[in-house]
C-alpha cells in the first residue's frame, strides 16, 4: 500500500482547496440508482472509497463517465444484478449504502458483510430496522438478503442517530408508497447533500438539517446535476496543520464551507487554536502558541464528540495530535467506537503524554516534544493525525499502511507538499 516517509519541522504556508465532502460523494453515488435518468456529480474527490463504489456500481451495471478531473456521470439506465461483489464489500463499509436504493428500484439485494475501518463494533441493526419498518424482509445466511414486494411510508424512529442507517432509509424512501416521518435522523452536511440532490432530483423532503425528516414517496426520480459540499473533516485537518506548523505567510483553506465549522471552531478554540473566516474561506495564522483553556472552576476541560450539529467522531484523532503540542491538560472522550483512541499508542512511542483511561477516554497533557518514529496507519483519521505529528516532530517519521488514508484524502501528500512540507510517498518493493 505504500508508506509516506515524512522529515518533521518545516514550516508551511501557502493554499489548499478544499475536497468534496467524501462522506456526502458516497451516498449519492448510490442515489445514481434511484432513476433510470443521469446523474452527474461536481467535486467529486478521486479517493480509493469513491473508486470502490463506483466499481461496486459498474457491478450493477451502472454506466460511469469522468467528464473532468472531479466531475463523474452515472447512468443506470439498467440494473442487471442485485448482489454485490464480496472481494469490493469488504474494501469499503459505504457498500451497505447500497440497500436502499435497491430495494428502492429493484426490490432486491444481496449484501456480503460491508469492510471499511477497524476502530470498533460499528453496528448494521440501525439499517435493517428502518428498512424493515419500510417493508423490507430481511434474512442472513452468511450475507444479507433483503427483499421486498413494495416499500410502504412509515412514521420510523431511528435507534441511534447513525448517518448511514439516515441515509438509507432517505434512499429507500424516497420512492416508497406514501409518506415516510424518519425521526431521530442524523442532519450532518453529508445527510444535507444527499437530500438536496434528492430534491433536484425530485424527490420530496421537507425538514432538511432537522432529525425530523418528512419524506413524501414518488413514483420514480429524474436525472440531475449536482456539487458535493466541502470536506469539513479534510478542512479541519488542515486547520490543525496550520495551527501546529503554519509559518509567517498562514495557510489558507480555499471553498472550505465555513457554515459547517462552529462546533469545530469551539472544541480547538479549548486548545487555543484560532482561525479567520473570509467568505467561503478560512485562513489559519502560523507561529500559534496553543494553551488550553480550563473550565471556568478551574478544572480540566473536555472535548468529545457528538451528533451533528455537535463535534463529529471523525475529528477525535484530529483533537488528540493538537492537544500534544498544547499547553496544558484536556480529557478527550470519544463517544462513539471503542477502539478509535488506541491509535494514541503510537503518539506516546513519538514522546507525547497521553494518559488513557479506558476505550473511549485519555488524557493528554502537553506540549510534549514529538520525535521521528515508524508507525502504521490503523485508518483513514487516525492515519492523517500520526502524518500531522510527524510534521511536528523532529526527525524522520515513516507511516506505513497509507491506502488507509488515500481512502478518504485526496492527493493529501501532494496538498501537504505544496505548502512546504517534506513528505515522500514511497511504494512497498
Amino acid at each position: 500500500m505504500g508508506k509516506f516517509v515524512i522529515e518533521g519541522g518545516a514550516r508551511l504556508n501557502g493554499e489548499v482547496i478544499a475536497s468534496g465532502n467524501k462522506n456526502a460523494a458516497l451516498p449519492l453515488l448510490a442515489s445514481c440508482l434511484l432513476t433510470d435518468q443521469p446523474l452527474t456529480l461536481h467535486n467529486v474527490p478521486r479517493i480509493r472509497d469513491v473508486f470502490t463504489l463506483i466499481a461496486l456500481l459498474e457491478e450493477l451495471g451502472v454506466s460511469v463517465s469522468w467528464l473532468g478531473e472531479n466531475t463523474v456521470r452515472l447512468h443506470a439506465a439498467q440494473v442487471r444484478s442485485t448482489r454485490l461483489d464480496p472481494k469490493l464489500c469488504r474494501e469499503i463499509r459505504a457498500s451497505i449504502l447500497l440497500a436502499g436504493p435497491m430495494l428502492a428500484r429493484r426490490g432486491e439485494i444481496r449484501l456480503p458483510p460491508p469492510g471499511g475501518d477497524v476502530i470498533g463494533r460499528r453496528r448494521l441493526d440501525t439499517h435493517f430496522l428502518a428498512l424493515s419498518a419500510l417493508g423490507a424482509h430481511i434474512s442472513v445466511n452468511g450475507e444479507f438478503h433483503l427483499h421486498t414486494p413494495q416499500l410502504i411510508g412509515q412514521d420510523v424512529m431511528l435507534d441511534e442517530a447513525s448517518v448511514t442507517a439516515t441515509e438509507n432509509a432517505i434512499m429507500a424512501a424516497v420512492l416508497a408508497r406514501g409518506k415516510t416521518i424518519l425521526r431521530n435522523a442524523a442532519s450532518e452536511p453529508h445527510v444535507q447533500d444527499l437530500c438536496h440532490c434528492l430534491n433536484r432530483m425530485g424527490a420530496h423532503i421537507e425538514n432538511i438539517g432537522s432529525n425530523t425528516l418528512v419524506i413524501h414517496g414518488r413514483e420514480s426520480l429524474h436525472g440531475a446535476e449536482f456539487t458535493i459540499g466541502a470536506d469539513n473533516i479534510e478542512v479541519t485537518s488542515f486547520i490543525v496543520v496550520g495551527a501546529l506548523c503554519g509559518g509567517p505567510s498562514g495557510i489558507w483553506i480555499r471553498n472550505a464551507a465555513p457554515q459547517h465549522l462552529g462546533m469545530t471552531r469551539i472544541m480547538l478554540g479549548r486548545l487555543g487554536i484560532r482561525f479567520e473566516v473570509h467568505g467561503e474561506d478560512i485562513f489559519v495564522p502560523g507561529h500559534q502558541r496553543l494553551v488550553v483553556t480550563p473550565e471556568f472552576d478551574g478544572a480540566i476541560p473536555k472535548i468529545d464528540d457528538m451528533p451533528w450539529p455537535g463535534f463529529p467522531a471523525d475529528a477525535m484523532s484530529l483533537a488528540i495530535v493538537a492537544a500534544t503540542q498544547a499547553e496544558g491538560s484536556v480529557l478527550i472522550h470519544e463517544k462513539m467506537f471503542e477502539s478509535r483512541l488506541y491509535f494514541v499508542d503510537k503518539l506516546i512511542g513519538m514522546g507525547a503524554r497521553i494518559v488513557l483511561c479506558d476505550p473511549h477516554r485519555c488524557v493528554v497533557q502537553g506540549p510534549s516534544k514529538l520525535r521521528g518514529s515508524e508507525v502504521s496507519s490503523p485508518d483513514i483519521r487516525a492515519g492523517v493525525a500520526l502524518v500531522i505529528a510527524a510534521l511536528c516532530a523532529e526527525g524522520v517519521s515513516t507511516i506505513g499502511n497509507i491506502g488507509q488514508i488515500d481512502r478518504g484524502y485526496e492527493a493529501f501528500d501532494a496538498k501537504l507538499r505544496a505548502l512546504g512540507a517534506r513528505v515522500e510517498r514511497c511504494v512497498d518493493a
